[in-house]
């Protein structure tokens, strides 16, 4: 339950050791960048920016070429490949590729010619079937499409609307040109896109002919070959299986590559890690003969760097707190079971400089309304086994699915118990099934008691539970507070609503509204009834008098302070909001009886027990998906705007650190202590 306690650390050395020293800092990852220093007359950084984008070009073309294997030799893959993480890879493994990498480099630029290559000749094979495709309407033409005619006759090769017919083309030159008789007409080919045919005439009739077909649709080819149609189709055919060889040729070439694919992927985060350093190394401060670097380090791990730097290098090594105007990065640090939760934290917002992690707190509340949402043992114990088997399973997957995982795990684990206070196992399954299969009804008790039978009952409790979770969070509002001596504030802003509200339930305690909602009759003595009565008038007076109590105009304080009270509206809406305990647990319940039903409809037969498979796994899968997404959803927003509404700020800044941020490969370091 803590934030880890950063220090800058500046590091002054020798510019010879400026290669080694950084290559040093970005394979241990423990210092995060960031230069305090300004250019002077002494100290001025170096323009980085050309070899930067030299090596990341370099990197996007093995990735390039490794997306290009991909395509032509896929890599078998199991459906769990997005948790197996990254491939370490030994030091000296990297080491030597790297010594390689003008050869991989060149072998990712024949990749990526081949790809282009193929590219280039499949739109070629596009091109020659478009024609093949045009032409087809030609092939029974004998002649060049160019074909001119005679010394005395000439050809108009030409198409027509579809369905016109040989009558109808001489009825058009009959009409428009009566006193031409030198005239024949060929029809090659007719379809639903049009009729295609070759007229002969006169050559110097040519012209006017043409002229009287247009009239009735005549139209040009808009593409002609200066050579008969078919063998300009048979050419065009024997070039696309030219062209289909040289593709699988320079397929076969890419696919012989695909052995090196791993060569390709250390190249690609080689150049990236090259990049990296080169981004920070032109952001720091150089003179003709030392460098500067200075940058945020956690506290517990300066000693580690002081013995990785200092005892190497001729340097000196300055540790510092970060100045009162600095916001450090943030990490955070708790136990094995808390920092499964670390990723809910950072999804709204980590702690900024000073303010409390509510790690801790939040994981035990985030695991006990989850497993109330869900609320059904077998479905908790698929939960859990399943994470905990691709935890052991996978032992290199991604950090933040690690956490994930583990924090589904416990959720599992709390479903599990509340499943059995509640009496849920697939919903009532041991029920039906014994009925229905069996001729005798077993059940499977609850150890507390069963919400589809008493939800008023689990409406009180989830509403006691909300309760207890804004109190908590009011009280580590409370603590920071006190922490940072701010005593008033405490009392009037903390305190006061301690005391308001804690008199306004004693009030609600015994009432008959609350009786009718839970059919439970409590009775207080006088002496506590007045005393919750003293507690709510206290509480509300200090409000109204102390809210405002920044302000001097005391019209306006008094006018704040009974807006505060007002705001006791919100405290119900976030009371009331734990309603969705019930909410969800009902539905998980209620919907897996519905599952249960379904499937027993067809009684005790072959057929309604095939049906019953079916049915039951089918509907329990899309139950447990559905209302697993839903827990997650609604206990992210229970701790998001309830929980963290009543003391939490978030706004800090994740700790970057310079490391070898890899892509494909992690690279196995030596271990520092």
């Amino acid at each position: 339950m803590a934030v880890l306690q950063m220090q800058r650390v500046s590091i002054c050395a020798l510019k010879k050791d400026r290669k080694a020293i950084l290559e040093r800092l970005q394979s241990l990852g423990l210092m995060e960048v960031s230069q305090p220093v300004e250019d002077d007359d002494i100290f001025q950084r170096m323009d980085t920016t050309s070899p930067r984008l030299s090596f990341e070009k370099k990197a996007h073309t093995a990735d390039q070429a490794l997306d290009v294997l991909e395509q032509y030799v896929p890599r078998k893959q199991s459906m769990f490949a997005s948790l197996e993480g990254k491939k370490l890879v030994e030091k000296e493994q990297f080491r030597k590729a790297a010594e390689d990498r003008e050869e991989i480099m060149d072998m990712a630029a024949d990749i990526l010619l081949c790809s282009r290559q193929i590219a280039e000749k499949k739109a070629a094979i596009l091109k020659d079937e478009n024609q093949i495709e045009s032409l087809s309407p030609w092939l029974g033409l004998g002649v060049p499409m160019d074909f001119e005619g005679t010394e005395h006759t000439a050809m108009l090769p030409g198409i027509m609307a579809a369905g016109t017919t040989l009558e109808d083309v001489y009825a058009v030159l009959a009409e428009q040109l009566p006193q031409t008789e030198e005239l024949d007409v060929e029809i090659v080919s007719s379809g639903p896109d049009g009729v295609y045919m070759a007229v002969f005439c006169m050559r110097e009739d040519a012209g006017a002919v043409e002229d009287a077909l247009r009239q009735g649709g005549f139209a040009r080819p808009s593409q002609t070959v200066p050579e008969d149609p078919a063998v300009r189709t048979e050419e065009l055919k024997a070039d696309i299986g030219k062209l289909n060889r040289e593709i699988e040729e320079k397929e076969e070439e890419i696919k012989a590559r695909a052995p090196r694919r791993e060569e390709l992927e250390y190249i690609s985060d080689y150049y990236r890690i090259r990049a990296e350093k080169y981004q920070v190394l032109g952001t720091l401060p150089q003179s003709g003969r030392t460098f500067l670097i200075s940058g945020y380090v956690p506290a517990k791990a300066v000693p580690a760097l002081q013995k990785a730097i200092e005892e190497k290098y001729d340097c000196v090594m300055d540790v510092e707190e970060p100045g009162e105007d600095e916001e450090p990065p943030t990490i955070l640090h708790n136990n094995a079971f808390s920092s499964s939760v670390e990723g809910v934290l950072e999804s709204y917002g980590l702690p900024h400089r000073g303010e409390f992690d509510p790690t801790t707190i939040m994981s035990f509340f985030y695991v006990f309304f989850f497993g109330m949402m869900l609320s059904d043992a077998a479905y908790g114990a698929i939960v859990a086994i399943v994470c905990f088997v691709a935890l052991k399973k996978f032992p290199r997957m991604s950090a933040g699915m690690r956490k994930s995982l583990k924090l589904f795990m416990l959720c599992g684990v709390s479903t599990i118990v509340w499943g059995i206070l509640f009496g849920g196992y697939f919903g009532d399954v041991v029920d039906v099934v014994s009925r229905v299969f069996f001729g005798r009804e077993v059940s499977v008790p609850p150890l507390w008691f069963a919400p589809l039978n008493d939800p008023m009952k689990l409406l009180v409790y989830s509403m006691a539970f909300g309760l207890v979770h804004l109190f908590v969070g009011l009280g580590i509002k409370g603590y920071m507070q006190l922490k940072a001596r701010q005593y008033l504030d405490f009392f009037c802003d903390v305190v006061l609503w301690y005391v308001f509200l804690v008199g306004l339930i004693m009030m609600l305690l015994p009432s008959e509204i609350f009786r009718s909602i839970s059919q439970m009759d409590i009775v207080f003595p006088p002496a506590l009834n007045t005393l919750a009565k003293v507690l709510a008038i206290a509480g509300a007076v200090g409000l109204l008098l102390m809210s405002g109590r920044d302000n001097k105009n005391p019209v306006l304080r008094l006018a704040l302070g009974a807006y505060d009270i007002y705001n006791i509206t919100g405290w119900l809406s976030d009371v009331l909001s734990y309603s969705r305990l019930l909410a969800l647990g009902l539905a998980t319940g209620v919907i897996a009886s519905v599952v249960n039903q379904m499937g027993s409809m067809l009684g005790k037969s072959i057929a309604g027990v095939i049906l019953f498979v079916v049915v039951f796994i089918v509907g329990h899968a899309m139950n447990l998906a559905i209302n697993l997404l839903g827990a997650y959803v609604h206990t992210n927003r229970l701790q998001f705007v309830e929980f963290f509404g009543k003391f939490y700020e978030g706004g800090g800044k994740p700790f970057e650190p310079f490391e070898n941020d890899t892509k494909y490969v992690d690279i196995k370091e030596e271990t520092i202590s």
